[in-house]
Order: structure tokens, then C-alpha cells, then sequence
């Protein structure tokens, strides 16, 4: 069976979006149908256009779809990003999450298999904390969360037991561990999920 995957993330300067672009091509490569989405921008054009990476980054991927509720229902796995605002997600992320009590209720988002990642300007920035506010609402949900662990050498070099989480300059440098840790993370979601998707087809 192919595992449907939405890479759902919110990003102000691109570092979140790159995440989501490293998700998106390691979950094709262990055969996934992929959809990169990123939520609804709530802040104002104003404070947009203050910051000139922000600015250029929201002129960028202006063509890139916004997550919906369907994307949702349609996923068998879905992976989150977003950066770290005092330590939880950011409004833009939570302001979409609040929004699935509808699915939620109906039982569509159980067994859902599901993974976050997360980043900050600090290396104690609040990235886990931030993984662990999505993990949350996923419970509610009555999701499965694919955890990456501490086992694979690139996420013990940068990310943590709960998702990757990186540390970035304004001039979104990463460090060289990050992409191999990001897509050990979405193919071990995807082939997650393709084993309960098949184990719940046979109950």
C-alpha cells in the first residue's frame, strides 16, 4: 500500500520550510505520496514586511497550498514543524490544531500516525517542549506518535528524543547532520504507518 503523508509546517524565514522540503523528499523515497503544506499566516502584512527575511520568504512560497482539514483526513501519516515560540507552538500551528475538534470527534484522526520537529534561534530554546505541545493535542486525538529516539546517530547530534529540533542563525545554517537526521525521522514515520495501516486492515 502507498502511505499518504502531509508534511504540514509553519515557517517565517525558511527554516521550517527547509525541514518540510527534507521530509518531503525522504518520504518519496520509501514510496510515499507526499503533500508539503504550510498553515495560515496570522500576523499582519505589516510586521511581515519589517523583517526582510520574512518578507522574502512569504514572496517565495506564496504558491505553496495551506493546510486544510481534508489534508488531514487524507493522511495516513502527517509530520509538523514549526519553530518554537516561548517554548509551545506557534499560534499560526495552534490556530490550525484548534480547529480539528470536528475530525477529532468523528474518530477520522485516530490512528494517525504522527511526528514533529522543531527549531530556535538558542540551543535551549524551547524546541523540545515545543515537539511535546504538538504531541499533546495528538493524544487527544487518539494518534500514534513516531517518537525518533536517540538511536540513530545524526538525531543524537541534533535533535532530541521527541523530534529533530535544530539551532539556527538568522542566515538559516544548518548543521551538516541535519538533513540525514530529518529524513531518518519521515521514513521512519512512513514505514510506521504503512505497517498500521496494514494491521488495522487486517482486524
Amino acid at each position: 500500500m502507498t502511505v499518504k503523508l502531509a508534511v504540514i509546517y509553519y515557517s517565517s524565514t525558511g527554516t521550517n520550510y527547509q525541514l518540510a522540503q527534507w521530509a518531503r523528499a525522504a518520504g518519496e523515497e520509501v514510496g510515499a505520496e507526499v503533500r508539503v503544506l504550510k498553515v495560515h499566516e496570522l500576523a499582519p502584512r505589516e510586521a511581515i514586511d519589517t523583517n526582510p527575511l520574512w518578507k522574502r520568504h512569504a514572496t517565495e512560497t506564496r504558491d505553496v497550498p495551506e493546510a486544510n482539514l481534508s489534508d488531514l483526513e487524507w493522511a495516513d501519516a502527517v509530520i509538523f514543524s514549526a519553530p518554537s515560540r516561548y517554548g509551545q507552538m506557534p499560534s499560526q500551528l495552534k490556530q490550525f490544531l484548534d480547529t480539528t475538534g470536528g475530525l477529532w470527534s468523528q474518530g477520522k484522526l485516530a490512528n494517525k500516525v504522527v511526528s514533529a520537529m522543531s527549531s530556535g534561534e538558542s540551543v535551549h530554546g524551547g524546541q523540545e517542549t515545543t515537539i511535546l505541545s504538538i504531541y499533546s493535542t495528538v493524544h487527544t486525538w487518539g494518534g500514534i506518535v513516531a517518537a525518533p529516539g536517540l538511536h540513530h546517530p545524526a538525531l543524537a547530534a541534533v535533535g532530541n528524543p521527541y523530534g529533530v529540533s535544530v539551532t539556527v542563525s538568522e542566515s538559516n545554517s544548518f548543521a551538516p547532520e541535519v538533513e540525514e537526521a530529518v529524513k531518518h525521522q519521515a521514513k521512519r514515520t512512513v514505514l510506521l504507518a504503512k505497517g498500521i495501516q496494514q494491521a488495522l486492515k487486517e482486524m
